[in-house]
């Protein structure tokens, strides 16, 4: 599940929206809208974004969080690590291999130990 589809899905559940109903609604498939909560999608383009927003009623800041989220949510990371160090070479290869092996209480230090806030 990617940091969007998280985001989608609890919002629609808060409001007690299903997901045929919301995909009826923005006339879309069930199935896409399932692909895009579970990260089996690529990142939402900007005007699905700002419809599901408008399906949300979201507003404001609210709004430019999302869209932080949909912009964080590609499902298939490319890293280029061409003219790093060596040891930032290694460590992106090195993610790459063990991540899945990985707890979540690592990942979210690893998480907070890289993120702009």
């Amino acid at each position: 599940m990617t940091p969007f589809g998280q985001k989608m899905r609890q919002l629609r559940e808060e409001r007690g929206i299903t997901l045929k109903e919301m995909a009826a609604d923005l006339h879309l498939s069930s199935a896409y809208l399932s692909a895009l909560e579970h990260g089996n999608r690529g990142r939402p383009s900007p005007g699905l974004v700002m419809q599901i927003c408008g399906y949300f009623g979201i507003i404001w800041d609210d709004v430019e969080d999302l869209k932080r989220l949909a912009a964080l949510s590609h499902p298939k990371v490319t890293l280029d690590t061409s003219g790093l160090s060596p040891t930032a070479t290694e460590l992106a290869n090195r993610l790459s291999e063990r991540i899945r092996e990985l707890p979540e209480e690592v990942l979210e230090r690893m998480l907070e130990m890289v993120r702009d806030e």
